[in-house]
């Protein structure tokens, strides 16, 4: 999946509070679930699951993802990536006070969004939202 941003600037069109992100899980989650279903029907369905996925840096996420497409732009159309369709991680854009970018990170069946991370970090510099970005 491509960053967010105009033209491929990399920086994100939407920022989220966490309030915000908080608020649209009930949503994001159902999308998630939606994505999950569709992609676990169409694998059962593909005899060459070799080629069914690739690695993004966070996780795997569909080699051809037109199975899931809709669930993927709806979710960019609110600046919101999936990032691994099978555990449901989903980052969503969000600014620091010091005014840099990162991401807000949920995975589905979390009760809220509770961490955070750079966008250079990805899922393994995860903090913890008690730990804000400064």
């Amino acid at each position: 999946m491509s960053e967010p941003g105009p033209a491929g600037s990399g920086e994100p069109t939407r920022y989220w509070t966490v309030d915000e992100a908080n608020a649209a899980l009930g949503w994001v989650s159902e999308v998630v679930a939606r994505a999950q279903s569709l992609w676990d029907g169409y694998r059962r369905h593909t005899v060459r699951r070799a080629r069914l996925v690739r690695q993004n840096g966070h996780g795997l996420v569909p080699a051809d993802p037109s199975p899931i497409q809709s669930c993927i732009d709806e979710l960019a159309a609110e600046g919101i990536v999936l990032r691994d369709i099978e555990r449901g991680l989903i980052d969503f854009p969000a600014r620091a006070p010091s005014g840099r970018w990162y991401w807000l990170c949920w995975l589905a069946g979390e009760d809220a969004v509770e961490w955070w991370h750079w966008p250079e970090d990805g899922f393994a510099g995860r903090t913890p939202l008690e730990n804000p970005p400064p």
